[in-house]
């Protein structure tokens, strides 16, 4: 490890040139292997979903209580390490989160009701939170001319973990049960973390942040919006993407056992769907170094619209295959943007807790529309009317980041015309 700190000091020079040098790819490398590992709470509950409701005895909307538990924990957990991150760095978040993450996953095979499931899932969910609000601000801070991408890498953790976890989830649980593949995976979790971690104890000088500073204080003033109205439009828009998103990601393996395909189906589709997920990410996050985030963030909570009503229309295995796949292409690369608008607007010393409270909004959405989405089940025994309510909360999104993107246009038109 000594060594590898050696080569990576080495790759990024010194001052404010370590920003878009070796040194910040390199970092990225790591980013991403710690959001893949991290990020293992909020897929493996997903797989698990059928088991727990048969296991304590439950209706679907119980069984769908620890998601919603998990995406509660990840939240707040956000947020909290995100403020930690923007005080000390990104090492004690990361160990703080590895060590949630293996009492989370142990206690949680130990449970006999759901509601003790539940509360591990709380746990999980906020050693999770290590694995992405906090490597998204730290690492957006490392690049200026690539920052789209490379917050793209950083985000894509989380949906490379859910191209590679419930694959190997449901492989331990069908083999060795789920309460011994939740124990390794607590054992797991801090052998990887722990080192990859300390690899990163290296921070900006504060010159960089000065420099950063006066380029946000020029856009903001372009925007004509303050911080905190920023924040408060890009909050909303983060709950009702997710309330939307949510339904596919949190149900679809629940959603094929009802029609007939069976668990591991679903884990295939959940798989295909978040591994294009990651393509997603990197393509929109290319795509927005050179258009922009906004108009980057617009194109896909469209897409992601159009991808939600073909849910309504098609139910067959092929079909379910398709328009997942379509669903993981259309919508990776809209959180991401978040997070680029956020480090373009708003003070860089402020990057975690800023983009925490947002990412917060988007996990709160995923954990509403989760939970939403499994009692409109319950009242009517099918999921079409949850994905034309996950429908109507995308045009919810829509219309705010239309608005937001728009917005400064058409006040500089204004502008024009009253001169």
């Amino acid at each position: 490890m000594a060594m590898f700190e050696k080569k990576m000091a080495a790759a990024g020079g010194a001052g404010s040139g370590d920003v878009d040098s070796g040194y910040a790819w390199g970092r990225l490398v790591l980013t991403l292997i710690l959001g893949t590992v991290a990020c293992v709470g909020n897929w493996s509950v997903v797989v698990l979903l059928p088991t727990l409701q048969v296991e304590f005895d439950t209706v679907r909307g119980g069984a769908s209580l620890p998601y919603t538990c998990t995406m509660l924990g990840f939240a707040f957990g956000g947020v909290v390490m995100g403020r930690l991150a923007d005080r000390v760095g990104i090492v004690v978040p990361v160990l703080i989160g590895a060590f949630l993450l293996c009492i989370g996953y142990i206690m949680a095979a130990l449970t006999t009701n759901i509601w003790q499931f539940a509360a591990c899932s709380a746990v999980i969910g906020l050693g999770s939170a290590a694995g992405f609000a906090p490597l998204i601000s730290d690492l957006s801070l490392w690049f200026s001319k690539h920052r789209a991408l490379a917050v793209a890498f950083a985000a894509s953790g989380s949906y490379l973990s859910g191209a590679v976890w419930p694959m190997a989830i449901e492989h331990f649980q069908t083999t060795q049960g789920w309460r011994a593949t939740h124990v390794g995976i607590g054992i797991f979790i801090p052998l990887v973390m722990v080192p990859i971690g300390l690899l990163l104890k290296r921070r900006l000088q504060t010159l960089t942040y000065v420099q950063a500073e006066a380029v946000t204080e020029a856009a903001r003033n372009e925007l004509g919006l303050s911080p905190n109205a920023l924040q408060v439009v890009l909050v909303v828009a983060g709950f009702a993407c997710c309330m939307a998103m949510s339904m596919p990601q949190v149900h679809i393996v629940a959603y094929c056992g009802d029609l007939g395909y069976g668990v591991a189906v679903g884990t295939q589709i959940i798989a295909l769907m978040l591994g294009l997920g990651v393509v997603s990410r990197l393509a929109s996050g290319a795509v927005a170094d050179r258009i922009g985030a906004g108009p980057m963030l617009i194109l896909g909570s469209s897409m992601q619209a159009a991808a939600l009503l073909l849910y309504l229309f098609f139910n067959s295995k092929s079909s379910l295959y398709v328009i997942s796949g379509l669903f993981g292409l259309f919508q990776g690369g809209i959180v991401p943007m978040y997070a680029v608008i956020i480090r373009k607007y708003l003070p860089p010393r402020e990057a975690g807790i800023r983009i925490s409270l947002v990412l917060m909004a988007t996990v709160l959405g995923m954990a509403c529309g989760g939970l939403a989405a499994g009692y409109i089940f319950d009242a009517t025994g099918s999921y079409r009317l949850a994905f034309l309510h996950g429908f109507l909360w995308n045009c919810v999104n829509l219309a705010l980041v239309s608005w937001l993107i728009l917005w400064p246009r058409l006040r500089r038109r204004q502008q024009a015309m009253a001169t």
